[in-house]
């Protein structure tokens, strides 16, 4: 998890590595990621936030597993396999670069197609149009399932 302390000394680091402030080689149009450790445990959080309240866990307060809800998952992935992730001179924060640049004019025809679809409530439309711009986008079961309108903001 991230707070918004390190939420905000991201963006502040980020922006400083984006213009080349303290005289670092400015990155334009990178992505930068936190490493923010390793994988922490939902009871183990869970279980130390109820401590905080001044509750006992299991006693005090019942913890109840209700399994996975549509579109939650149980790992978080930042980058996706295909990309890297390389330090910047900043510890702790670094840059992910992937196989492929952008292809400018495919990816603007591909949202005005995303946002006409959306408008129309095509779901079939919108994913495989999100499937083909994102090779790695995989919709959640619920996601590619559903068959209610969707919208978009104009």
């Amino acid at each position: 998890f991230m707070t918004v302390r390190e939420a905000v000394e991201l963006v502040l680091q980020a922006a400083a590595l984006g213009t080349g402030l303290g005289g670092i080689p400015p990155v334009r149009g990178g992505v930068f990621v936190l490493d923010m450790g390793g994988p922490v445990s939902i009871l183990d959080l869970a279980r130390q936030m109820i401590r905080l309240a001044g509750q006992r866990p299991d006693e005090d307060v019942k913890i109840v597993f209700t399994g996975l809800r549509p579109g939650e998952k149980l790992n978080e992935e930042l980058v996706s396999a295909r990309e890297n992730l390389t330090a910047t001179p900043v510890p702790g924060v670094n840059l992910a670069s992937g196989p492929r640049a952008a292809d400018w004019p495919l990816l603007r025809g591909g949202i005005e197609e995303l946002a006409e679809a959306a408008r129309a409530g095509r779901t079939g439309q919108v994913l495989a149009t999100l499937q083909r711009l994102v090779p790695e986008y995989a919709p959640a079961a619920a996601a590619a399932s559903a068959r209610a309108p969707l919208s978009a903001a104009r």
